[in-house]
């Protein structure tokens, strides 16, 4: 199976390691841009590139990790850095969001001069820049949640150097250089719902929350529905990281199943009913097959 994931995997590495070489190169550009220009736009829109390059960054580090084989140390690999990652991303993005509110007004009542001509050369550098990564990312971009995210961010990036170069050919023409604070404040606009969805998905995970799109009493349902079970308890699905959703499950199964030798059967019906009946494919399922008075010898058990 391996070898035939090696191509693909490859291949993703690559479109990211691409896409992330340009977004930092345009993020020097804009910094330098920034300095010369005075533009908080600019500025807005090079620290969005920043916090942009960090997450091609973290998923391009994600994608060489997943390679590595878990450990007895590390049974899981290094799966949940990738939501620990994550998390300090939707920190900054979010201290970036208040950041640009915060000088946005104090400059839309007090503008400073900005150099309206070589603003719009960089925007116009960073909109071919993210254009460049969007055809780099665009061919994988439904390949997994790394890429998907990557190509999300550099669309972001597209129309934050859009709305740059708006800005400066509004002072350009007329003068109006608040145009600039309101550029950027719709640059915050942009950056502050996805922060509050990378928020939501981080936090679901630490906290071991049901993975979303995963009805558990639908997957009850399902498992009552298998041939000799007779109850469920203590059911649990969370997500371990990004595509790695797992199951476990206390089985209450027909005495004549541990005698007449068809548990093991039973285990490979129970994993094929979780991996294959839902929107969400469990592949990483865990169940314990008990007879009925096994219930006598547990300490608590839950729905």
């Amino acid at each position: 199976m391996a070898e035939h994931k090696h191509g693909p995997v490859a291949s993703n590495r690559k479109r990211l390691a691409v896409a992330f070489s340009i977004t930092a190169t345009i993020l020097g550009a804009e910094v330098v841009g920034a300095i010369i220009t005075g533009s908080l736009a600019l500025l807005i829109d090079a620290a969005h590139m920043l916090v942009d390059a960090g997450g091609l960054l973290l998923a391009l580090v994600a994608a060489n990790l997943t390679t590595r084989a878990a450990t007895s140390k590390r049974t899981r690999g290094f799966a949940r850095a990738e939501v620990l990652a994550a998390t300090v991303q939707a920190a900054v993005l979010l201290a970036v969001g208040i950041f640009v509110f915060v000088e946005g007004v104090q400059r839309l009542i007090s503008p400073p001069e900005i150099a309206s001509g070589e603003l719009i050369i960089f925007g116009i550098i960073g909109l071919l820049g993210n254009i460049a990564s969007i055809v780099v990312l665009a061919g994988g971009r439904n390949s997994n949640f790394n890429l998907r995210a990557a190509f999300l961010e550099v669309i972001n990036d597209a129309l934050g150097s859009v709305a740059v170069i708006v800005a400066a050919i509004i002072i350009f023409t007329t003068g109006w250089t608040r145009a600039d604070a309101v550029a950027a404040m719709l640059i915050g606009v942009l950056i502050l719902p996805r922060t509050f969805k990378l928020v939501g998905e981080t936090i679901d995970v630490l906290l071991e929350s049901t993975p979303r799109g995963l009805d558990l009493d639908s997957v009850r349902s399902h498992i009552l529905e298998v041939p000799h079970v007779q109850a469920v308890h203590d059911l649990h699905a969370t997500q371990i990281a990004t595509g790695l959703p797992v199951l476990t499950a206390h089985v209450v199964v027909d005495d004549e199943c541990f005698y007449d030798g068809h548990a093991p059967q039973m285990v490979d019906d129970l994993q094929k009913c979780v991996a294959e009946h839902f929107a969400v494919s469990i592949e990483h399922s865990t169940f314990q097959l008990e007879r009925a008075q096994h219930i006598e010898h547990e300490h608590e058990t839950h729905p």
